[in-house]
């Protein structure tokens, strides 16, 4: 079982802060970091976040959220193994050429270690801000994955739609990786379609067995659908070690899970970094041995 961390770019300090988090994470030999990202946290706001009881995100507007491909960057820079994910960035509020470029740039500079993961967003004041349309997220979203594929190819780029006009170019440097990783995140509306359509892998918002559980059937029924085999589909989800120890590894290698990340937040304690060394002592070890 993969093991990885998120997020790293929230809540932080300093840059030190994220490069010492990431560094001890290496060490002790989690396989990944994640980012959340945010571009703004309105003062306050009527769209309800889908993944807790009462709508709304665990963070103040003052709370630190560095752009997660900086955050990446940093991250990339000073290790050397860990893989590093996004989950989720918000795709359809984004220009696609120009996140096309810069995860491209941000694998190529990792030496392949980058993994994009994307969603459709719920936040619609963060697309006001942006100057970006709510309605039609969805449609955009699908149209910027199969656009982005055709520059990480290599090809000379044609594509015409609603929503792009891409003609007689290309864009260098390639990822690393071919194919490039695309994790696409959700439970809500079209996302298990989408991932069977369009994803690498998954990353499944849930923090325990039993809820994963519940949704592999129609992540099965809609690569049924699609004519793929589910096992193609690396699968992440959470982990809160505090509510599920490590005899719980097995189970979610039974359901096909790949990764468990685990929210900062759960490892305990006010210091990430001993919290980390605990970690690896009394949880990472037994899931080892």
């Amino acid at each position: 079982m993969k093991i990885g961390l998120i997020p790293v770019n929230v809540g932080v300090n300093s840059p030190e802060a994220i490069v010492g988090i990431a560094r001890k994470a290496e060490a002790v030999g989690l396989e990944s970091v994640w980012t959340f990202e945010h571009a703004v946290v309105p003062a306050d706001y009527q769209s309800r976040y889908p993944y807790s009881a009462d709508g709304k995100m665990g963070t103040q507007p003052e709370t630190p959220f560095v752009d997660p491909l900086i955050a990446l960057t940093l991250v990339a820079a000073n290790t050397e193994r860990l893989r590093l994910g996004t989950g989720v960035n918000i795709l359809p509020q984004s220009n696609p050429l120009t996140l096309a470029k810069q995860t491209a740039s941000l694998d190529f500079v990792s030496g392949g270690r980058f993994m994009l993961g994307v969603g459709i967003g719920w936040l619609q004041e963060e697309f006001v801000a942006m100057g970006v349309p709510f309605e039609k997220r969805g449609a955009r979203f699908d149209d910027y994955v199969q656009a982005m594929r055709k520059i990480w190819s290599g090809d000379m780029v044609e594509h015409q739609s609603e929503h792009i006009t891409w003609s007689g170019f290309k864009s260098y440097p390639l990822p690393t990786q071919n194919p490039f990783p695309v994790v696409i995140g959700g439970t809500k509306g079209k996302a298990f379609e989408r991932v069977a359509r369009y994803g690498d892998g998954w990353f499944a918002p849930a923090n325990s067995v039993d809820a994963v559980a519940a949704l592999m059937k129609p992540l099965e029924e809609a690569c049924a659908a699609e004519g793929r085999d589910p096992k193609t589909i690396e699968i992440s989800t959470m982990w809160i070690p505090p509510m599920e120890g490590p005899e719980v590894v097995a189970r979610y290698e039974d359901l096909g899970v790949d990764r468990l990340i685990v929210p900062v937040p759960a490892l305990g304690g006010p210091d990430p970094l001993q919290a980390l060394d605990r970690f690896a002592d009394e949880v990472l070890a037994k899931i080892s041995s």
